[in-house]
Protein backbone atom coordinates (compact mmCIF):
# COMPACT_ATOMS: atom_id res chain seq x y z
CA UNK A 1 0.00 0.00 0.00
CA UNK A 2 1.35 3.17 -1.12
CA UNK A 3 0.43 6.33 1.13
CA UNK A 4 1.19 9.76 -0.89
CA UNK A 5 0.83 12.59 -0.63
CA UNK A 6 1.74 15.75 -2.53
CA UNK A 7 1.73 19.99 -2.35
CA UNK A 8 -0.80 19.90 -5.58
CA UNK A 9 -3.48 18.46 -2.91
CA UNK A 10 -6.68 20.45 -1.73
CA UNK A 11 -5.97 19.81 2.05
CA UNK A 12 -3.65 23.22 3.65
CA UNK A 13 -2.23 21.33 6.62
CA UNK A 14 -0.54 19.32 4.10
CA UNK A 15 0.57 22.18 1.45
CA UNK A 16 1.81 23.87 3.71
CA UNK A 17 4.21 20.70 4.95
CA UNK A 18 5.59 19.64 1.42
CA UNK A 19 6.33 23.21 1.09
CA UNK A 20 8.84 23.35 3.83
CA UNK A 21 11.36 21.20 2.34
CA UNK A 22 11.47 23.24 -0.72
CA UNK A 23 11.53 26.16 1.23
CA UNK A 24 14.29 25.39 3.49
CA UNK A 25 16.22 24.72 0.72
CA UNK A 26 15.87 27.65 -1.16
CA UNK A 27 16.67 29.64 2.20
CA UNK A 28 19.94 27.85 2.44
CA UNK A 29 20.88 29.03 -0.88
CA UNK A 30 20.07 26.15 -3.32
CA UNK A 31 18.46 28.04 -6.55
CA UNK A 32 20.43 26.13 -9.21
CA UNK A 33 18.69 22.19 -8.25
CA UNK A 34 15.14 22.10 -9.40
CA UNK A 35 13.08 21.11 -6.40
CA UNK A 36 11.04 17.56 -6.84
CA UNK A 37 9.30 14.88 -4.72
CA UNK A 38 10.23 11.00 -4.35
CA UNK A 39 7.60 8.92 -4.64
CA UNK A 40 8.50 7.38 -1.14
CA UNK A 41 9.43 11.02 0.92
CA UNK A 42 8.77 11.36 4.21
CA UNK A 43 5.39 12.96 5.01
CA UNK A 44 4.83 14.71 8.49
CA UNK A 45 0.95 14.81 10.29
CA UNK A 46 -0.31 16.67 12.84
CA UNK A 47 -3.65 15.33 14.41
CA UNK A 48 -6.13 16.29 12.10
CA UNK A 49 -4.63 14.43 9.31
CA UNK A 50 -3.67 11.35 11.10
CA UNK A 51 -5.50 9.75 14.18
CA UNK A 52 -4.42 7.06 16.53
CA UNK A 53 -6.59 4.51 17.93
CA UNK A 54 -4.72 2.72 20.78
CA UNK A 55 -6.96 0.19 21.65
CA UNK A 56 -7.45 -0.84 18.14
CA UNK A 57 -3.43 -0.73 17.53
CA UNK A 58 -4.74 1.28 13.62
CA UNK A 59 -4.67 4.90 12.42
CA UNK A 60 -7.09 6.80 10.45
CA UNK A 61 -4.23 8.58 7.87
CA UNK A 62 -5.62 11.06 4.92
CA UNK A 63 -4.17 10.45 1.27
CA UNK A 64 -4.37 11.58 -2.09
CA UNK A 65 -6.93 8.45 -2.53
CA UNK A 66 -9.02 10.03 0.46
CA UNK A 67 -9.37 8.92 4.25
CA UNK A 68 -8.03 5.51 5.11
CA UNK A 69 -9.34 4.24 8.01
CA UNK A 70 -8.23 1.04 10.31
CA UNK A 71 -4.40 1.13 9.46
CA UNK A 72 -2.55 -1.23 11.55
CA UNK A 73 0.45 -0.55 13.55
CA UNK A 74 2.23 -2.27 15.60
CA UNK A 75 5.18 -1.84 18.60
CA UNK A 76 6.96 -3.40 21.63
CA UNK A 77 4.86 -3.46 24.80
CA UNK A 78 6.72 -0.37 25.99
CA UNK A 79 6.77 1.61 22.79
CA UNK A 80 2.92 1.15 22.40
CA UNK A 81 2.61 2.48 26.56
CA UNK A 82 4.69 5.07 25.85
CA UNK A 83 2.77 6.15 22.59
CA UNK A 84 -0.41 5.58 23.95
CA UNK A 85 0.50 7.89 27.45
CA UNK A 86 2.68 10.70 26.04
CA UNK A 87 2.86 10.70 22.38
CA UNK A 88 2.78 15.26 21.26
CA UNK A 89 3.11 17.03 18.38
CA UNK A 90 3.00 15.75 14.60
CA UNK A 91 4.08 12.50 13.28
CA UNK A 92 6.25 11.27 10.15
CA UNK A 93 5.37 9.08 7.62
CA UNK A 94 8.42 6.64 6.70
CA UNK A 95 9.54 4.36 3.84
CA UNK A 96 12.25 1.96 4.49
CA UNK A 97 13.54 -0.69 2.46
CA UNK A 98 9.87 -0.90 1.51
CA UNK A 99 8.15 -1.10 5.05
CA UNK A 100 5.81 2.02 6.37
CA UNK A 101 7.31 3.50 9.28
CA UNK A 102 5.39 6.23 12.13
CA UNK A 103 7.53 8.32 13.58
CA UNK A 104 6.15 9.92 16.23
CA UNK A 105 7.41 12.08 19.56
CA UNK A 106 6.88 11.35 22.59
CA UNK A 107 7.56 13.37 25.91
CA UNK A 108 8.46 11.70 29.71
CA UNK A 109 9.41 13.31 32.49
CA UNK A 110 12.58 13.47 33.85
CA UNK A 111 13.66 11.76 37.03
CA UNK A 112 15.08 14.26 39.79
CA UNK A 113 18.66 13.63 39.66
CA UNK A 114 19.82 11.85 42.89
CA UNK A 115 22.94 12.92 44.45
CA UNK A 116 25.30 10.11 43.59
CA UNK A 117 27.40 8.05 46.63
CA UNK A 118 30.48 7.84 43.91
CA UNK A 119 30.91 6.99 40.42
CA UNK A 120 30.90 3.68 37.91
CA UNK A 121 33.36 4.63 35.62
CA UNK A 122 33.78 3.38 31.80
CA UNK A 123 36.38 3.03 29.60
CA UNK A 124 35.50 2.77 25.98
CA UNK A 125 38.14 0.99 23.86
CA UNK A 126 38.59 -1.25 20.81
CA UNK A 127 39.13 -4.97 22.11
CA UNK A 128 36.38 -4.04 24.60
CA UNK A 129 33.73 -1.45 23.98
CA UNK A 130 32.98 -0.97 27.36
CA UNK A 131 34.85 -1.84 30.64
CA UNK A 132 33.45 -0.43 34.08
CA UNK A 133 35.46 -0.01 37.41
CA UNK A 134 33.42 -2.48 38.60
CA UNK A 135 35.40 -5.10 36.62
CA UNK A 136 32.39 -5.61 34.35
CA UNK A 137 34.36 -6.21 30.59
CA UNK A 138 31.34 -5.72 27.25
CA UNK A 139 31.92 -7.29 24.46
CA UNK A 140 35.23 -9.24 23.53
CA UNK A 141 36.09 -11.10 20.89
CA UNK A 142 32.78 -12.67 20.31
CA UNK A 143 31.89 -9.37 19.05
CA UNK A 144 34.88 -8.48 16.82
CA UNK A 145 34.31 -11.32 15.24
CA UNK A 146 30.99 -10.56 13.98
CA UNK A 147 32.19 -6.68 12.90
CA UNK A 148 35.24 -8.49 10.56
CA UNK A 149 32.99 -11.03 9.16
CA UNK A 150 31.06 -8.14 8.12
CA UNK A 151 33.65 -5.56 7.03
CA UNK A 152 35.44 -8.71 4.54
CA UNK A 153 31.77 -9.63 3.70
CA UNK A 154 31.57 -6.01 2.31
CA UNK A 155 34.52 -6.12 1.08
CA UNK A 156 34.28 -9.18 -1.49
CA UNK A 157 30.83 -8.09 -2.66
CA UNK A 158 32.53 -4.29 -3.60
CA UNK A 159 34.95 -6.14 -5.21
CA UNK A 160 33.00 -7.89 -7.76
CA UNK A 161 30.81 -4.96 -8.68
CA UNK A 162 28.07 -7.01 -10.51
CA UNK A 163 24.51 -6.91 -10.27
CA UNK A 164 23.84 -9.37 -7.58
CA UNK A 165 26.66 -8.08 -5.29
CA UNK A 166 25.17 -4.77 -5.68
CA UNK A 167 22.00 -6.01 -4.25
CA UNK A 168 23.42 -8.14 -1.65
CA UNK A 169 25.40 -4.68 -0.29
CA UNK A 170 21.64 -2.53 -0.72
CA UNK A 171 20.16 -5.69 1.18
CA UNK A 172 23.05 -5.29 3.94
CA UNK A 173 23.78 -1.31 3.92
CA UNK A 174 21.92 -0.82 7.41
CA UNK A 175 22.45 -4.19 8.92
CA UNK A 176 25.42 -3.66 10.80
CA UNK A 177 24.25 0.12 11.77
CA UNK A 178 21.05 -1.99 13.16
CA UNK A 179 23.51 -4.50 15.24
CA UNK A 180 25.69 -1.75 16.45
CA UNK A 181 22.65 0.07 17.65
CA UNK A 182 21.12 -3.09 19.23
CA UNK A 183 24.66 -4.09 21.25
CA UNK A 184 24.78 -0.27 22.28
CA UNK A 185 21.56 -0.28 23.58
CA UNK A 186 22.66 -3.73 25.81
CA UNK A 187 25.17 -2.10 26.97
CA UNK A 188 24.03 1.42 27.92
CA UNK A 189 21.17 -0.19 29.79
CA UNK A 190 23.28 -2.59 31.75
CA UNK A 191 25.33 -0.06 32.71
CA UNK A 192 22.62 3.13 33.98
CA UNK A 193 20.64 -0.48 35.80
CA UNK A 194 23.99 -0.92 37.74
CA UNK A 195 24.56 2.53 38.46
CA UNK A 196 20.94 3.38 39.80
CA UNK A 197 21.06 0.07 41.63
CA UNK A 198 23.91 1.18 43.44
CA UNK A 199 23.02 4.82 43.67
CA UNK A 200 26.18 6.05 42.01
CA UNK A 201 26.65 8.18 38.90
CA UNK A 202 28.18 7.25 36.04
CA UNK A 203 31.83 8.89 34.91
CA UNK A 204 32.09 8.60 31.21
CA UNK A 205 35.45 8.82 29.24
CA UNK A 206 35.19 11.94 26.91
CA UNK A 207 36.45 10.82 23.21
CA UNK A 208 35.94 13.88 21.71
CA UNK A 209 38.32 15.17 19.27
CA UNK A 210 40.47 11.61 19.33
CA UNK A 211 40.74 11.29 15.29
CA UNK A 212 42.42 14.65 15.51
CA UNK A 213 44.50 13.28 18.86
CA UNK A 214 45.63 10.25 18.56
CA UNK A 215 47.38 8.70 15.26
CA UNK A 216 46.69 5.16 14.57
CA UNK A 217 47.52 2.62 11.76
CA UNK A 218 45.34 1.94 9.06
CA UNK A 219 44.10 -1.18 10.23
CA UNK A 220 43.13 0.30 13.99
CA UNK A 221 41.24 3.32 11.97
CA UNK A 222 38.82 1.03 10.19
CA UNK A 223 38.62 -0.94 14.07
CA UNK A 224 37.88 2.25 15.53
CA UNK A 225 35.83 4.30 13.12
CA UNK A 226 33.51 1.58 12.68
CA UNK A 227 31.96 1.61 15.93
CA UNK A 228 29.62 4.58 17.11
CA UNK A 229 31.21 5.34 20.38
CA UNK A 230 29.30 8.90 20.28
CA UNK A 231 26.37 6.92 19.77
CA UNK A 232 26.95 4.66 23.19
CA UNK A 233 27.29 7.84 25.07
CA UNK A 234 24.45 9.68 23.72
CA UNK A 235 22.42 5.93 24.78
CA UNK A 236 23.69 6.10 28.20
CA UNK A 237 22.75 9.79 28.45
CA UNK A 238 19.62 9.52 27.83
CA UNK A 239 18.86 6.54 29.82
CA UNK A 240 20.46 7.98 33.10
CA UNK A 241 18.37 11.19 32.54
CA UNK A 242 14.96 9.05 33.00
CA UNK A 243 16.64 7.01 35.76
CA UNK A 244 17.85 10.06 37.35
CA UNK A 245 21.61 8.99 37.16
CA UNK A 246 23.96 11.31 37.13
CA UNK A 247 26.15 11.48 34.40
CA UNK A 248 29.87 13.21 33.75
CA UNK A 249 32.45 13.22 31.39
CA UNK A 250 36.05 12.68 31.60
CA UNK A 251 38.88 13.93 30.59
CA UNK A 252 40.59 10.50 29.80
CA UNK A 253 44.35 11.33 29.04
CA UNK A 254 46.76 9.16 30.79
CA UNK A 255 44.10 7.11 32.37
CA UNK A 256 45.53 3.83 30.65
CA UNK A 257 49.00 5.14 31.76
CA UNK A 258 48.64 6.04 35.66
CA UNK A 259 47.93 3.60 38.31
CA UNK A 260 44.62 2.96 40.34
CA UNK A 261 46.69 2.41 43.10
CA UNK A 262 49.30 4.93 44.29
CA UNK A 263 48.56 7.74 41.23
CA UNK A 264 52.01 6.47 39.57
CA UNK A 265 52.12 7.50 35.94
CA UNK A 266 54.57 5.66 33.29
CA UNK A 267 53.99 4.51 29.72
CA UNK A 268 55.87 1.35 31.24
CA UNK A 269 52.76 0.56 33.47
CA UNK A 270 50.82 -1.06 30.42
CA UNK A 271 53.44 -3.75 28.70
CA UNK A 272 50.47 -4.64 26.28
CA UNK A 273 46.76 -4.18 25.42
CA UNK A 274 45.12 -6.34 28.24
CA UNK A 275 48.25 -6.05 30.83
CA UNK A 276 48.75 -3.20 33.80
CA UNK A 277 51.12 -3.85 36.20
CA UNK A 278 52.55 -0.57 38.05
CA UNK A 279 56.37 0.56 37.86
CA UNK A 280 56.54 1.80 41.39
CA UNK A 281 53.45 0.06 43.79
CA UNK A 282 53.85 -3.19 41.58
CA UNK A 283 50.05 -3.39 41.28
CA UNK A 284 48.75 -5.30 38.80
CA UNK A 285 45.06 -5.53 37.08
CA UNK A 286 43.31 -6.10 33.51
CA UNK A 287 44.11 -2.46 32.09
CA UNK A 288 40.91 -1.80 30.42
CA UNK A 289 39.72 -1.85 34.65
CA UNK A 290 42.61 0.16 35.61
CA UNK A 291 41.63 2.91 32.91
CA UNK A 292 38.28 2.73 34.34
CA UNK A 293 38.86 3.19 38.14
CA UNK A 294 40.96 6.07 37.38
CA UNK A 295 37.90 7.65 35.16
CA UNK A 296 35.43 6.67 37.95
CA UNK A 297 37.92 8.66 40.22
CA UNK A 298 38.35 11.69 37.97
CA UNK A 299 34.73 11.62 37.61
CA UNK A 300 34.03 11.85 41.40
CA UNK A 301 36.35 15.01 41.48
CA UNK A 302 34.96 16.69 38.99
CA UNK A 303 31.28 15.99 40.22
CA UNK A 304 32.74 17.70 43.40
CA UNK A 305 34.52 20.35 42.28
CA UNK A 306 31.49 21.55 39.83
CA UNK A 307 28.89 21.50 42.42
CA UNK A 308 31.02 22.96 44.91
CA UNK A 309 31.16 26.06 43.26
Amino acid sequence: MKLVVRARTLHANLAVGNLGGPGSSRRAGIEARPISFRSSAAQPYDDRCLSWQHEARTVSIWTTAGRLKGVAFTGSARQLALLAAHRRGESDLVCRDGMWFLHATVEVAEQPLSEPDGFVGVDLGIANIATTSDGVRHCGKGLNAVRHRHRRLRRRLQARRTKSAKRLLKRRRRREARFAAQVNHVIAKSIVTEAERTGRGIALEDLQGIRERVRLRKPQRVTLHSWSFHQLGAFIAYKAVRAGVAVIAVDAAHTSQQCSHCGHVDKRNRPDQATFSCTSCGFAEHADVNAARNIASRGATGWAVSHAA
